[in-house]
């Protein structure tokens, strides 16, 4: 399974929202500017996502978007498949009730399919949206540390 830019922008957008939002809007104009998407796709992704109940628009001056649940409630799971759909790294047709495959019964290879997708599903499904920008803080104070150690370091040498 190779995820598309939908899932992989989308999420970045949502980690973003609800490390910069809380109780207030962001804008996609700040959004973009910061994650570096365009406006015009995030505007598609963010349509995505509001009609799967993760986000709520805020109209008007000051608007923009917000989380629209507890990030501790949202999984990245939830989020991709809402911008991606399936996450199925194979489809095999013994998975699914209204396909068949002559092979089905005597198929040893879909358990490991099986086996991965539910790898797949589990792993995205047990990471939060809380936890995403964590770690995101996380990395961004590391980031301020490294600068200020390396001005450090050059100021020093002169």
């Amino acid at each position: 399974m190779k995820l598309s830019t939908k899932g992989r922008y989308g999420l970045r957008a949502m980690v973003d929202l609800a490390e910069y939002g809380g109780e207030e809007a962001v804008s996609i104009s700040s959004i973009s500017k910061r994650q570096g998407i365009s406006e015009r796709y995030l505007e598609q992704l963010m349509a995505r996502l509001r009609k799967a109940g993760l986000v709520k628009s805020i109209r008007g001056a000051g608007g923009g978007y917000i989380v629209a649940r507890n990030p501790d409630d949202i999984s990245a799971g939830e989020i991709l498949r809402a911008l991606e759909g399936d996450l199925e790294a194979v489809s095999c047709a013994a998975f699914h009730e209204d396909e068949t495959c002559g092979a089905q019964d005597i198929c040893v290879t879909k358990y490991v399919w099986q086996r991965i997708n539910e790898s797949i599903q589990h792993t995205v499904d047990s990471i939060y949206l809380s936890q995403l920008v964590e770690e995101s803080r996380s990395k961004k104070n590391d980031h301020k540390g490294c600068m200020a150690t390396e001005a450090r370091c050059n100021s020093s040498r002169k």
